[in-house]
């Protein structure tokens, strides 16, 4: 295996920021957070948090009038100078939030929040589900996948065009349907992992969608932790640029999850691994001095540097403890 240079650096903490199943979504030098729970089933609030990555301040921003309502298990993309949150599960019944394939749209220029509803409202568009997976092509479209509904699990994509507001439902991927997996988007393609079937965590597969040819794939690997990742979900996949390569990185997890479910903590992971998208090669990434601990129904992101180099923003989630995390990291490659 290649070695790669990183390292962490903690970039803020506090009591503020303590949560899990929250989103974050980084735009220029800020990361932005929504959503989430301290407890149980209770949606925190709906104020936005940001976090200046350059000098690790912290603010907090009061809900305007015309803003989402309270939930965790949401998505949250950034396109150019926007944010665009998707659905999730607010209130103690875990309902989905039913906005008929509207999504919520954050303006930083001007700190407004605006529904954007589908140009044809008879059109099919996505249900209201948490714990699904969000990616975007970094222009003009979201891409959206599976997550829990208001019973049993999804493995359905859909892609969103936020400027003509057209939902189209492209082929599902591969089976089991999953809640708690993970999407990324690279040079045309969406890569997929992980995820908790009802049963069992998924691992050992990475599958890829090819946007233009509309066709699914798959690249299998030993999930033993040795060769590979091993099995997980609630976890994290990004898309870098490393060492001049393209590389994913997943991080963090839970497996053998709690009978509590959505209430509990399972068992959480620490590890980090880049996969080289070129060699389909996986790396294990080895860190000195302070490292993050173990977690999982988390959120990161990626900040493209003024430098040209990306790093990875990891914020909060649930430690094994089930205590709520409210530490915000970045991991910075050499």
């Amino acid at each position: 295996m290649a070695n790669i240079e990183a390292s962490w650096i903690k970039l803020a903490e506090s009591q503020r920021l303590q949560r899990s199943s929250q989103t974050i979504a980084v735009l220029g030098s800020a990361a932005y957070i929504f959503g989430g729970e301290l407890l149980p089933r209770e949606p925190i609030d709906n104020q936005l948090d940001i976090v200046r990555l350059g000098t690790s301040s912290v603010h907090t921003i009061p809900a305007p009038q015309n803003a989402p309502s309270p939930r965790v298990g949401s998505s949250c993309v950034a396109i150019k100078n926007a944010l665009y949150l998707f659905s999730g599960r607010g209130g103690i019944a875990m309902a989905p939030v039913e906005e008929n394939g509207a999504v919520w749209r954050y303006t930083p220029a001007d700190s407004s929040w605006t529904l954007i509803t589908p140009a044809d409202p008879s059109a099919p568009f996505v249900d209201g589900r948490s714990y699904h997976a969000a990616t975007s092509n970094g222009v003009d479209t979201i891409y959206l996948h599976a997550g829990c509904p208001e019973k049993g699990r999804k493995a359905d994509l859909w892609s969103f065009n936020v400027e003509s507001r057209i939902w189209t439902v492209l082929p599902a991927a591969p089976p089991p349907a999953r809640g708690g997996t993970s999407i990324a988007f690279s040079k045309g393609k969406i890569y997929r992992m992980n995820g908790f079937d009802g049963e069992h965590e998924q691992g050992g597969a990475i599958d890829v969608f090819d946007i233009a040819k509309e066709t699914w794939s798959t690249i299998s690997f030993q999930a033993d932790g040795v060769q590979g990742p091993e099995a997980r979900s609630v976890a994290a996949l990004v898309a870098v640029q490393s060492q001049g390569k393209d590389q994913l990185v997943t991080l963090f997890g839970e497996r053998d999850p709690s009978a509590l479910g959505h209430a509990g903590a399972g068992k959480m992971l620490s590890d980090v691994w880049a996969f080289d998208i070129h060699h389909k090669i996986w790396t294990k990434l080895a860190f000195t001095g302070d490292t993050p601990s173990s977690r999982g129904w988390f959120d990161a992101d990626v900040a493209h540097q003024e430098d040209g180099t990306d790093a990875i923003i990891v914020h909060g989630g649930l430690a094994e403890d089930n205590s709520r995390l409210g530490d915000l990291w970045k991991l910075q490659f050499a």
